[in-house]
């Protein structure tokens, strides 16, 4: 899944950044609410979910919140925030942001945050997907065929990810290429190849449970 972050601290930012990396989402990371409103406008589409710091100079959490409702941009919103009064909190929501996490916190609450507002699109995606012998828990990311867990690597599962929220439909190249790596990545045409041919090995069962067919000169589709 594909995140952006706003923040103008940039100690604060790129750390955030390389720790939500390591758990497995790809991230772009702006200083400015300007720069940041730029970004989303054009490419939308290509952002699961925004993470706004609340104390942003010249445009503030809120107000670029506010400013993104009402462009009619649908992306889920969480609001970083250092003031954890019930008025703040209140405000945040009632401006449009999903949901909020007070300062300081940990990587993980906030995963679990950021976790819960992605299961909240208008086709909501099971917690637990399976499909003949396969079982897969989308909280705990954790795979398993019959009795024996599957490792995969964090892109590999970040590209499962984005097949289960669309089974049945082709996702192109461009789509999986941007949702799964972050703007500054460079995505040679092969590497997209390589990890789905990893995925296949690693997904592969006796009753093909599951299997991506590969539209030619489109993309894959997973096909249940």
């Amino acid at each position: 899944m594909r995140l952006i972050i706003v923040d103008d601290e940039r100690e604060f930012g790129e750390n955030l950044k390389q720790l939500l990396e390591f758990k497995g989402f790809a991230v772009d990371w702006l200083d400015s609410a300007e720069k940041a409103l730029n970004r989303i406008l054009l490419y939308q589409n290509e952002y699961d979910a925004i993470i706004l710091d609340l104390t942003l100079p010249h445009m503030n959490g809120m107000e670029l919140t506010q400013r993104l409702r009402g462009e009619n941009v649908t992306v889920p919103i969480l609001i970083l925030t250092g003031n954890g009064e019930t008025t703040t909190k209140i405000a945040l929501l009632n401006s449009g942001a999903d949901d909020y996490i007070v300062k300081p916190f940990s990587v993980d609450e906030l995963v679990a945050r950021i976790n819960s507002v992605l299961r909240r699109p208008a086709v909501t995606v099971p917690v637990i997907f399976t499909a003949g012998s396969i079982r897969i828990d989308t909280v705990k990311r954790r795979i398993t065929i019959g009795d024996q867990p599957v490792e995969l690597s964090l892109k590999e599962y970040a590209l499962l990810e984005c097949f289960i929220h669309h089974p049945g439909e082709v996702m192109s190249r461009e789509q999986l290429s941007n949702k799964v790596w972050d703007f500054a990545a460079l995505t040679l045409s092969n590497v997209l190849d390589v990890h789905m041919v990893n995925l296949r090995k690693k997904l592969k069962t006796e009753d093909d449970s599951i299997h991506f067919e590969t539209v030619r000169g489109v993309g894959y589709r997973l096909v249940v």
